[in-house]
């Protein structure tokens, strides 16, 4: 009797992966159509669908990465990519096409430094593969004149800097140059001073003189008798 139950549980789950596999396959055959109609939106969810009835398949996680990667959502067929890339199950050459996919997606994002490691591991897998050492070469090409370019703009930003320096320290000597120094006294020249002298000697004289006068005015009075 348990024998029986057994090989009738067999049975079940051997029917219900067949079902899965004819729906998963399904939504590929979908999907691979709307992909050559150029709907990749559409042939996005098919491969979705399909991964959700067998999220280790290897085919519907590469198409996914390549519906991505045609509507220019490059990061995110990256990661799809890469869920693929270091699989045991993989043959070389596949494992290679997937590393050629990422370094594409990497040198549209003008992320040159990591579409050449990209690159360099497809060539690992499959040395002979002259599309992905001719990315390769544009690639390395492309990053050296983005360091360039780099180069350029850190310098240009740098004089404009050292010239807003200048201008800055331009401005607060005029400025200094304006306003009177406060707190310190003035310089006089000699003949100033001199001159001041000399007036403060006639006043003091013309004020002693005035006293003078003054005194000689002055009339002492007798005091009177009393009665």
């Amino acid at each position: 009797m348990e024998k029986r139950y057994l090989c009738l549980l067999v049975l079940l789950l051997i029917h219900f992966s067949t079902v899965e596999a004819q729906r998963e396959n399904r939504f590929i055959r979908k999907g691979t159509k709307e992909y050559e109609s150029n709907k990749y939106n559409e042939a996005e969810i098919a491969f979705r669908k399909a991964l959700e009835k067998n999220p280790s398949s290897a085919v519907s996680q590469y198409n996914l990465g390549n519906s991505l990667y045609k509507q220019n959502n490059l990061e995110e067929s990256v990661k799809a990519w890469s869920s693929l890339a270091n699989r045991s199950d993989l043959s070389s050459q596949n494992s290679a096409h997937v590393w050629h996919n990422i370094g594409n997606a990497f040198l549209k994002s003008k992320k040159y430094n990591e579409a050449i490691e990209a690159y360099k591991n497809a060539l690992r897998l499959n040395p002979k593969d002259e599309d992905t050492r001719y990315n390769l070469s544009y690639a390395l090409r492309m990053a050296k004149k983005q360091d360039q370019q780099k180069q350029k703009d850190q310098q240009k930003q740098d004089q404009q800097k050292q010239d807003q320096q200048k201008d800055q320290q331009k401005q607060d000597q005029q400025q200094a140059q304006q306003q009177p120094q406060q707190g310190q006294p003035q310089e006089i020249s000699k003949q100033d001073a001199e001159r001041m002298l000399e007036a403060m000697k006639n006043a003091e004289q013309k004020t002693l003189e005035k006293l003078k006068k003054e005194k000689k005015a002055i009339v002492t009075e007798k005091p009177e008798k009393d009665w």
